[in-house]
């Protein structure tokens, strides 16, 4: 077998192996907390749904009038009952605000903060994957 056709054949088989072990799949995305490295991530179903009635995590945008000027910033936040203190950033960025306001019900989040408590990443995943079959 020459040497293109191989490289075919293994992509092929790599996509048909890769897609199949996502169709149909759940994959919760359990709250994973860590105050240290500043960063926190999980799905808002599975968190929602967890056995720990303190576990939390999500994002909020607000906007409000100072003159005749909107302001607004966003902010993440995640908790659990083990945490005396939660993790929590707050943002004024544009970029950063719009990134937090694309998150959906059923996104999985994760963010991370610097010293501060100012978010320095903010990233979401809505796929259907995030979901439990019925």
């Amino acid at each position: 077998m020459n040497t293109c056709l191989r490289n075919v054949v293994m992509l092929l088989s790599l996509l048909w192996f890769s897609s199949a072990a996502y169709c149909g799949d759940y994959q919760p995305a359990e709250l994973k907390i860590d105050l240290e490295a500043r960063q926190a991530s999980g799905d808002m179903f599975t968190v929602r749904h967890a056995d720990d009635d303190k576990a939390l995590i999500g994002c909020g945008v607000r906007h409000y009038l100072s003159g005749n000027e909107v302001i607004q910033y966003g902010f993440c936040q995640a908790n659990s009952s083990a945490m005396e203190v939660g993790a929590f950033c707050e943002t004024d960025n544009p970029a950063m605000v719009a990134a937090i306001s694309a998150i959906t019900t059923y996104s999985y989040i994760v963010f991370h903060w610097d010293k501060a408590g100012e978010c320095t990443f903010i990233g979401n995943s809505s796929q259907s994957f995030y979901l439990p079959k019925s």
